[in-house]
């Protein structure tokens, strides 16, 4: 399959742990349960003070506000302690799904993880309960200031709360129910084979290598790989389903136990976890609706290079066709040099971080039977260092993926130096580091094309962004609001889940695609991830509120880069509101930055479109 010259690397992992059982594993679980056992004390006197907490004064809850304190300090050790093991069972199934040791380790790690939710639910629910004034006592210790901003933000779910005998059932059940379901997903995922008409013969293949067909430049073998990957979804269809449905149905049966005060929406959660307003998702999502007319024509565009008048579902990852050569897969050793050089555009200190990452052995690029499919960026919580996965074979579509990933690992990287509570960001906001790596090689690969067919490669890989971002985002988006929707009322068959798939597909894509993708809702991991749910949404805030950073860029000339880091360091600290009011100036709860945004682009989209015209074949 892979030419070894192409295809990336394996990564390094033993400088966290050098086994799933190794000594330095089982120490830091030994002093993980120890610390549990102490926080353990400090949770049994906040959680005896709970039922009178919101009637404290700062003077009766000096004692406790102490107890909180030590609590904050104990937890951020305890979850550097869990987060470095979980990320590194993570790691190893990514690559092999059938990792009997990492299977086990994440086995034995999910008591760890429930007990330390038990642990720390009294903590979270004294410092909601409590009065303002307690929380700014609180809040006072300099050991704990830097968490303001996340106790702040969490209180304004307060409502929401339920006994802590309630809260600590929900997270002890969580673990064989909301996130077994996902686990199943993920098992299945990374163990199914797809049966797939390569050349002349049906070949078997893992789904991630499935997948990476998918970006090969012939038509047919694109529609191939679709054809037999949707084949083995439809097998597993009911599993699925299953699994969708339970997924939803127990966040819908949480929403409705924590509705005492108000209605809970299924989208209060995603909407307060992104740390952004429903204005806000609302102001989005209508100018996106409102541009789909661009998209669409960008969408055909693409199809037209092609000689055909609409594109298909196999085409939405499809590499720029080979105008004047063949198609030559890119090393990736050649991948790295590209995107350093483009990032060291910005500053040299972005193409250092680029070379050091590769140069570590950071980046999981090999090609596997066993790996999953997809692509992210995680980090270790006690080394915070991050590691980029995906499976490269060489396309452009690779490198743009990757530089996306590198994105995500430079944003971790620029805050590794702040307290842990000023580290985790909204969702919204963690694609927009990503988003400008991409958009930042894109452009420094342009600017050194000298023909139209050089400019036409790289463009299209900018082009594709609009339906991927402003169609196929937003459909994801409705199909799962439209689940949701009759999820309230009931389980959702297998043949209806497809039905609301080629719906949303339909209006958001229209005649720019010559038929839906029926079993998108089966093989779209982020339906499935049982920790968040419309994790489709900050992908289209992200490329949209990133393209509208790098539009500032020529205009702040060399201040852009310490801006620009500081920016990224703020995304932990503030809400995605407050950040643009103070790095950009601007009301994202109005219409207006996002449609400034989305004009900017209808000149990129027309220039394609005359690049095509002279191009395309008759």
């Amino acid at each position: 399959m892979a030419d070894a010259k192409v295809a990336g690397p394996h990564w390094d992992l033993t400088a966290e742990y050098s086994s799933p059982g190794c000594v330095e594993l089982e120490a830091d679980l030994t002093r993980l349960g120890t610390l549990l056992d102490e926080m353990a004390t400090m949770a049994s006197e906040l959680a005896a003070v709970l039922p009178e907490a919101d009637s404290l004064s700062v003077a009766a809850a000096k004692k406790h506000i102490g107890a909180a304190q030590r609590m904050y300090a104990a937890s951020e050790r305890a979850i550097r302690l869990l987060r470095n093991p979980l990320t590194y069972a993570s790691c190893l199934l990514s690559v092999d799904a059938q990792d009997e040791g990492a299977q086990a380790l994440q086995g034995r790690l999910q008591k760890f993880q429930k007990r330390y939710a038990d642990v720390v639910e009294p903590w979270t629910q004294f410092l909601d309960r409590v009065s303002e004034d307690v929380v700014d006592a609180y809040l006072a210790d300099a050991a704990v200031a830097p968490s303001a901003f996340v106790v702040r933000h969490g209180r304004q779910r307060r409502h929401e709360l339920l006994s802590l005998a309630e809260e600590s059932l929900i997270n002890g059940l969580a673990q064989d129910g909301i996130h077994a379901w996902g686990r199943l997903y993920d098992q299945l995922s990374g163990t199914m084979t797809a049966k797939v008409l390569v050349g002349n013969e049906v070949e078997t293949l893992g789904l991630a290598q499935a997948n990476g067909l998918l970006q090969k430049s012939d038509v047919r073998q694109r529609q191939a790989a679709w054809t037999g990957i949707n084949g083995a979804w439809e097998q597993q269809a009911e599993a699925c389903a299953a699994a969708i449905n339970a997924i939803a149905g127990w966040r819908l049966e949480v929403n409705r136990k924590r509705s005492n005060v108000r209605p809970v929406h299924f989208l209060d959660a995603p909407v307060h976890l992104n740390r952004i307003s429903r204005a806000t998702l609302d102001s989005l999502l209508d100018v996106t609706a409102q541009a789909r007319p661009l998209a669409r024509r960008a969408a055909k565009a693409m199809a037209k290079a092609t000689g055909r008048e609409s594109l298909g579902p196999w085409d939405t990852r499809a590499p720029a066709p080979a105008l004047d050569a063949a198609e030559r897969p890119i090393p990736f050793a050649e991948a790295i040099d590209l995107i350093a050089d483009a990032y060291g555009s910005v500053h040299p200190d972005m193409a250092d971080f680029v070379r050091m990452v590769n140069d570590q052995r950071w980046i999981e690029g090999s090609v596997s039977a066993r790996k999953r499919p997809g692509a992210y960026c995680t980090n270790f919580a006690k080394s915070k260092t991050p590691r980029v996965y995906m499976t490269y074979q060489g396309s452009a579509t690779d490198v743009i993926t990757l530089a996306h990933e590198l994105g995500h690992a430079f944003h971790s990287w620029v805050m590794r130096d702040l307290p842990d509570a000023q580290r985790s960001y909204g969702m919204s906001l963690a694609e927009t580091a990503s988003t400008f790596g991409e958009t930042t090689v894109r452009d420094a690969l342009l600017a050194k094309a000298d023909t139209d067919a050089g400019r036409f490669a790289i463009m299209w890989e900018e082009i594709t962004s609009l339906p991927s971002f402003m169609l196929n985002i937003p459909a994801r988006f409705e199909f799962e609001r439209s689940f949701y929707e009759r999820r309230e009322a009931r389980p959702v068959r297998p043949n209806e889940l497809k039905e609301l798939m080629s719906s949303a597909w339909q209006h958001w894509y229209g005649d720019a695609m010559s038929q839906p993708d029926p079993m998108f809702w089966a093989s779209k991991l982020h339906f499935y991830i049982s920790g968040l749910s419309f994790y489709n949404f900050p992908y289209l805030f992200g490329y949209l509120f990133s393209l509208g950073v790098y539009l500032r860029k020529g205009a702040a000339g060399a201040d852009f880069y310490p801006r620009y880091v500081e920016l990224l360091r703020d995304t932990g600290r503030l809400s995605a509101e407050d950040l643009a009011r103070r790095h950009l100036d601007v009301d994202l709860a109005t219409p207006n930055f996002w449609q400034d945004t989305v004009n900017r682009l209808e000149p990129r989209v027309a220039e394609f479109e005359r690049l095509v015209g002279r191009l395309a074949p008759a």
